[in-house]
């Protein structure tokens, strides 16, 4: 089975074809096809092309499935003895993708 390991937002994922991942927000609408360009490494069972610090000529190819919003994350900050607390949340924004090719 062929995978390919790519960067975006700031992070890596590894993926093969027909995968379903969460990645942060990308500017495209739902059903959008969306070409990776920076692959840093790929492989197919037998063997593995690392790059430095691309594969060159390769790309991974998904598709927008849906834009939504995490799950809320709370933020609790206090000091002890002092009567000082505060709470702040956040919910991500994220980019839901299918992988079509790679």
């Amino acid at each position: 089975m062929a995978y390919a390991v790519f960067k975006t937002g700031g992070k890596q994922y590894r993926v093969e074809k027909g995968d379903r991942i969460n990645v942060e927000k990308l500017d495209a609408e739902v059903g959008d096809e969306i070409t990776f360009e920076e692959v840093l490494a790929s492989g197919n069972g037998d063997g593995l092309d690392v790059g430095a610090p691309f594969v060159d000529g390769a790309s991974v190819k998904a598709k927008v499935v849906e834009q939504f919003r995490d799950k809320k994350v709370t933020a609790f900050k206090f000091k002890r003895r002092k009567g000082f607390h505060k709470t702040k949340g956040h919910r991500r924004h994220l980019t839901r993708l299918e992988i079509t090719a790679i």
